[in-house]
């Protein structure tokens, strides 16, 4: 068996997790992303999602994460991202409450609406209340 990945997950608040993992699962703004031990090198731009985490005892982790920057270097994976929480941190009621928000806003059709950021509160809340 290969060496097991280190993963950092930082946020602006807090180191969020520190550990040797075999597998991440996570969402790039091109899709769908794994990473593995000994992958070649990469920095890619992360969307909101429910990160998989698989440590290397076997035990699977999930997470949500919000938009941010992977970067993987010689067997290290570090996740930069604006806020990550644990299924038990995130407040469902008001993920609900950002997702009436966003859809709102979407659906309002004003020129002085940021598409953009409605659109990325829209993800993040759906990730949000998808975790399990």
């Amino acid at each position: 068996m290969s060496e097991p990945l280190k993963l950092t997950i930082l946020t602006p608040e807090r180191e969020f997790y520190s550990g040797e993992v075999v597998e991440v699962l996570t969402e790039s703004i091109e899709g769908s992303i794994a990473i593995l031990p000994n992958h070649m090198p990469l920095i890619t731009t992360l969307r909101p999602a429910d990160t998989e985490i698989t440590q290397k005892d076997g035990k699977k982790l999930t997470a949500f994460t919000s938009s941010g920057i992977l970067e993987v270097k010689n067997n290290e994976l570090k996740i930069l991202c604006d806020d990550c929480e644990w299924p038990d941190e995130v407040d469902k009621k008001r993920a609900e409450e950002a997702k009436k928000r966003a859809e709102e806003r979407l659906r309002s059709h004003k020129d002085n609406i940021d598409v953009k950021r409605a659109q990325m509160a829209l993800a993040r809340a759906l990730a949000r209340i998808n975790l399990k």
